[in-house]
């Protein structure tokens, strides 16, 4: 058996001595034990595996049964149904913010400056990061796991970049549903961060107690450089960056905000909207803001404005789904699949007006 172990390989020459380096090694007989994460990972999971791992805290799981909600799989859709049904009544104890601001305003380090404080103060912080898709691949970057490198190490933080897959209703149903699945698994922090572009920061203000915009510091023309409407939605306002000689213009764009607001009807009835400004790399001014959200939440809750927000969200959430529901029904239909190109042709060649093209697409909505 030695010999047969120490046998040379054809490929060895036959006169060598100790110092000729290529040789071959024993193989390995003995049995690797697989650790039950990695069992957990590869194996099929069923409903209660998912809903007993989020519950438990399983981060593996807890990514697994995200990956399950944000699938437009009918058969996924239907499974992760049954898991958030199990989680239902474990969810609702948080506190979720939607954080947004113009690309470069400095979100995702505020973000981490942010949920490293609330996890040193003892909280458990998830991130959930919605990031653009391409409206040609519905590829996307995910690259917000990547900026946050000192947050992710954290174990008490979970950042989850999502896909917007293109549609707002995605947006809408994906990560309501995630913060759902985050808020059962025990994170009392959901911190939303949207794209900063388009019309999702109004779908994120319809599924958060408290709305943030981040600012950059500015020298006179900050405030035509974000829209009103986004102003007229935050509860709070943060000029970022607000260190070295940019303090000086950072204190200067949080007076003229300050000064806009009062022109500026508050999205939360009896709440005067604060300007902060905050220094996201020397960690200045976080203390600060978590102060104000602590205390904008005690206010909300005092004035029954808390639960009822959270009310009229879950029915906006069902007439999103509705309507979401409804236009893939549309387009998915044999039948208006058949008739769309001869409609499409009357449209271009002059025959049918637009209006007309749209009763006639329509009219299986009657039937």
């Amino acid at each position: 058996m030695a010999k047969e172990k120490n046998k040379k390989p054809e490929w060895v020459p036959d006169e060598h001595g100790k110092e000729f380096t290529s040789s071959v090694m024993p193989g390995i007989n003995d049995v690797v034990k697989v650790s039950s994460n990695i069992k957990t990972a590869r194996r099929q999971l069923q409903t209660s595996d998912f809903v007993d791992g989020v519950l438990k805290s399983d981060r593996s799981v807890l990514a697994r049964t995200i990956t399950l909600v944000e699938s437009n799989s009918d058969i996924h859709i239907q499974k992760a149904q049954e898991v958030l049904k199990e989680l239902l009544p474990h969810t609702g104890k948080s506190i979720r913010i939607g954080i947004t601001g113009a690309p470069g305003a400095g979100k995702s380090t505020f973000i981490e400056a942010l949920g490293k404080y609330l996890c040193d103060d003892g909280h458990k912080v998830a991130v959930l990061a919605i990031d653009p898709s391409s409206t040609l691949s519905r590829g996307s970057i995910l690259g917000d796991k990547t900026r946050m490198e000192i947050l992710s190490r954290e174990k008490n933080a979970f950042i989850r970049p999502s896909p917007s897959g293109g549609t707002l209703g995605g947006v809408a149903r994906k990560t309501r549903e995630t913060a759902l699945v985050c808020e059962a698994a025990g994170y009392d922090i959901i911190l939303i961060e949207t794209v900063g572009v388009g019309q999702s920061e109004t779908t994120v203000r319809s599924m958060v107690d408290m709305f943030m915009l981040v600012l950059l510091p500015g020298g006179g023309d900050e405030l035509q450089g974000i829209k009103k409407g986004t102003v007229e939605l935050s509860d709070t306002l943060i000029v970022n960056k607000a260190d070295g000689k940019n303090k000086y213009y950072a204190d200067m764009t949080a007076d003229s905000y300050r000064n806009a607001l009062h022109l500026l009807k508050s999205y939360t009835e009896g709440w005067i909207p604060k300007v902060q400004t905050c220094s996201s790399i020397e960690k200045k001014g976080v203390f600060e803001i978590w102060e104000t959200v602590k205390e904008f939440i005690a206010f909300t809750k005092e004035n029954d404005i808390f639960e009822s927000r959270r009310k009229q969200q879950m029915l906006d959430w069902v007439y999103s789904m509705v309507e979401e529901s409804l236009r893939n029904w549309f387009y998915n239909s044999d039948h208006i699949k058949n008739i769309t190109p001869g409609i499409e042709k009357s449209v271009l060649n002059g025959d049918m007006t637009a209006t007309n093209a749209v009763i006639e697409l329509t009219k299986i909505l009657k039937q």
